[in-house]
């Protein structure tokens, strides 16, 4: 069973995360970079699967060259055999659907059984990959899952709701993303950590995947911030005084408000 794993270069969710100025992205270099947690239980996971039916598991990422350390090594310690990662400069600023058509252009280079990846990114907290890598390699997504179980060409899956779960199955390939609530992520022995640094990592361009750099980055993103402006400063609250009139005060202050 082949498996491939997404993995995101993400600013730590710990720290105050900021714009840039100039073009009002998420400013990068302002914060600590590691791999996105939720991918984490993605790539238990696809361990989990592999040392139960055989195989092997690939990681695959799109981010900026320092991701070779803060992310692709990270994730490859785990216990994947091998990375494939996609650099270029022209990505800066691309959308979720113009990520998603690179990243889409890269599955197509590899040979896969299933595509696993956290439900949603710390960043960008859009969960619409798996659907719209869907659309683009015309496979099945199966999304929040909570439990995986392959039986022949066929993968079941609970997939987490808020009252519960529901069981869903789609045929071989296909994507699934997956909560945190699936397992707990393995903690890398150094025999991993040191193997992780012989483990083959492919550096992919977007010219490597066919893609012209018009077609992504913030020109060609289908949305853009405009404007941006630091959260204003908690102001104090309003004191209502009961002294025989508090609640017609009370009252006028909702009113006020709209709240009533």
């Amino acid at each position: 069973m082949k498996i491939v794993v997404l993995v995101k270069q993400v600013p730590d969710s710990g720290e105050e995360r900021s714009l840039r100025s100039d073009d009002f992205t998420v400013d990068r270099d302002a914060a600590t970079k590691r791999m996105n947690e939720l991918d984490e239980h993605a790539i238990e996971a696809a361990l989990q699967l592999v040392e139960e039916h055989g195989g092997e598991v690939t990681v695959l990422t799109m981010a900026p060259a320092d991701a070779l350390e803060s992310t692709v090594r990270k994730a490859l310690q785990m216990g994947p055999d091998r990375a494939v990662h996609i650099v270029d400069e022209a990505i800066h600023g691309s959308c979720a659907v113009t990520s998603s058509a690179v990243l889409a252009a890269a599955l197509r280079t590899l040979e896969w059984d299933l595509v696993l990846c956290g439900a949603e990114s710390t960043d960008g907290r859009v969960q619409a990959m798996p659907h719209m890598l869907s659309e683009r390699l015309d496979v099945a997504a199966v999304t929040g899952a909570r439990k995986i179980t392959v039986s022949g060409g066929e993968i079941t899956v609970e997939r987490q709701v808020d009252d519960g779960y529901e069981l869903v199955q789609a045929a071989l390939p296909a994507i699934v993303s997956v909560w945190d609530t699936i397992n707990t992520p393995r903690y890398p022995s150094f025999k991993l950590i040191m193997a992780a640094k012989k483990k083959p990592v492919t550096t992919l361009s977007l010219a490597d995947l066919g893609i012209s750099p018009d077609q992504v980055g913030l020109s060609a993103s289908t949305s853009q911030v405009l404007h941006a402006a630091p959260r204003p400063p908690r102001e104090a609250g309003v004191k209502v005084i009961d002294d025989g009139s508090g609640g017609v005060a009370l009252v006028d202050f909702l009113a006020a408000e709209k709240f009533v």
